[in-house]
């Protein structure tokens, strides 16, 4: 039985993959959980699953938890995370559906533990890639990715030489305003922005698909994950989301990846891999019922964000962790209506032109430089 430890199990892909554990009892313990603000969700966590560690986001509704489970042991903020990552003795699972920057340190501590790390929280190989994929190195962890693009090519890689790859494609949907002009794109809400054509997701990452932010993200996770410099990552519009990702080989073979928009296919696949087991849920994917498929060119003029992603990455240094940074801030201010959409590339730019680069940072240059960032926007604009 594989033991679990689930950061972010209140969001949408922490529900997912209990979802999963739900339907696979025999094989899998969860044994500790980082909730956020949802207290009633947490709770009906601990009753189902009885977790032996929760970490709460809120102090007083930690001590709530542990007045209603008084044999749990219980934790709060940024240090509960880290308790949270660290429980335990056995090796395991560390999922990582955390929202934000604030997954890189929980995730080291769980390296450190030598668990397997289950990604789904970008932003942490996108500021602190070259950090944990090499403790991840010394320590034997596999780094399981759970975005279903990365999934994707993880799937296609596995067993192969990268030295032998040419390129790989990302695909991307294009988000809410995919067909909107830079014209149009000055009087959308907030509202509009949530509406994505194809995925259901937490509010933060459909904004940032919406400014092809995520996309960005995915290039720079790409480039950690798989080894592979930016010149040979391509991203590429594609509508319906049934080619996950691509790999091009030096043959000019073309391996794919296919599946549909669901979130539960890549995470059952790093719950179980190197096995791949029946799935219950009815997800099978039929063509026929997605004809055509279509392919775009990526306009980086259009998508402005995307291409200060690549150039971040192949900055490298502190630069992707300035990027994250500044996106989280400024979808945060446009998730309360204090600036216009538009005004999210705005700030990503003036912050990437602001902060001195360091090439090889160190973990604590790293965090400084992502809280003086997000500080410094946050009192520009409130």
């Amino acid at each position: 039985m594989k033991k679990v430890y689930l950061m972010g199990a209140t969001g949408s892909i922490g529900s997912q993959v209990l979802e999963i554990l739900r339907s696979k009892k025999k094989d899998f313990r969860l044994v500790s959980i980082a909730c956020g603000e949802n207290v009633d969700k947490a709770v009906s966590i601990i009753k189902e699953f009885n977790p032996k560690f929760v970490a709460m986001k809120q102090e007083k509704d930690a001590k709530w938890i542990q007045d209603l489970f008084p044999s749990l042991q219980v934790g709060f903020g940024d240090e509960g995370l880290i308790q949270a990552a660290d429980f335990g003795t056995c090796k395991g699972l560390f999922i990582n559906s955390l929202v934000g920057s604030i997954g890189l340190r929980p995730t080291i501590k769980a390296i450190e533990r030598s668990r397997d790390i289950l990604i789904a929280n970008k932003e942490t190989l996108v500021v602190g890639g070259e950090i944990v994929t090499r403790l991840a190195k010394e320590n034997n962890v596999k780094l399981l990715p759970i975005d279903s693009e990365h999934s994707a090519l993880f799937q296609i890689l596995d067993g192969k030489d990268i030295s032998e790859v040419k390129k790989i494609t990302i695909t991307a949907s294009g988000g809410a305003f995919r067909d909107k002009t830079r014209e149009e794109l000055a009087s959308v809400t907030i509202d509009d922005a949530l509406k994505h054509p194809n995925w259901t997701m937490g509010k933060k990452i459909t904004i940032d698909s919406a400014t092809m932010v995520n996309k960005g993200l995915e290039v720079i996770e790409a480039h950690f994950l798989f080894g592979l410099p930016y010149e040979k990552i391509e991203t590429i519009l594609h509508r319906q989301s049934i080619i996950h990702s691509m790999v091009e080989f030096k043959d000019n073979s073309v391996l794919a990846q296919l599946g549909k928009s669901d979130m539960r296919i890549p995470i059952q696949y790093a719950l179980t891999y190197p096995k791949r087991e029946t799935y219950d849920l009815d997800v099978g994917l039929s063509l026929s019922h997605h004809s055509p498929l279509t392919f775009e060119a990526m306009d980086m003029i259009r998508f402005p964000c995307l291409k200060m992603a690549y150039d971040a990455g192949m900055a490298g240094g502190l630069m992707p962790t300035v990027y994250n940074a500044s996106n989280e801030v400024a979808v945060e201010l446009f998730l309360a209506n204090k600036i216009k959409f538009c005004q999210i590339e705005e700030i990503i730019s003036e912050a990437l032109q602001t902060v001195k680069n360091i090439v090889h940072p160190s973990l604590d240059q790293i965090l400084e430089t992502d809280q003086i960032t997000k500080t410094r926007i946050l009192r520009n604009y409130t």
